[in-house]
């Protein structure tokens, strides 16, 4: 099995747009790591997420705004052989971006980073009341760095589990 390094920005942005969750990774200020599941919505570099406005994660990122947001592709079992164990992998793809959360404070650009996470979910469009926006906590994370790997990826007479009965 190979790991490879997807470098081509559209293949990065397909991957992120494949995901229906991604994983916000922050460290507090005693360096303890805390990594959320989140609902995210992705337009032209930058990753826009939203919470409660209070609590452990906003506290965290008030005091260090870096953050590691990480995607990953519904991932596949594959084997080379049946018996051997060390031959089973998971193939997927994944995007790690990083960067720093800017929290978004203005009524009309929380709208819309809302309707860009809701794009990511269905075509609907939506309306939002004044309570709903200003009870809600934006992020907004301008991606500084991204890596992206594809795994896993299968050697010449490899069995993906979608293709044996058996498996």
């Amino acid at each position: 099995m190979k790991t490879f390094s997807i470098e081509e920005q559209e293949r990065i942005e397909r991957v992120i747009k494949a995901c229906k969750l991604c994983y916000a990774g922050m460290a507090d200020e005693n360096g303890h790591p805390y990594v959320l599941p989140m609902n995210f919505g992705y337009e032209n570099g930058i990753i826009y997420l939203h919470s409660a406005q209070e609590g452990r994660s906003i506290r965290t990122l008030e005091k260090n705004p870096k953050i590691c947001v990480t995607f990953c592709t519904d991932p596949e079992l594959i084997r080379q052989h049946p018996d051997v164990a060390c031959s089973y992998r998971m193939k997927a793809e994944s995007v790690v971006c990083e960067g720093k959360v800017v929290f978004e404070d203005d009524f009309s650009e929380k709208e819309k980073a809302l309707n860009i996470i809701m794009r990511h979910y269905t075509d609907r469009e939506f309306t939002y009341s004044v309570p709903a926006v200003n009870n809600v906590k934006v992020w907004k994370v301008h991606i500084e760095i991204v890596g992206a790997k594809e795994f896993g990826t299968m050697k010449p007479g490899s069995i993906s589990y979608k293709d044996r009965a058996e498996f």
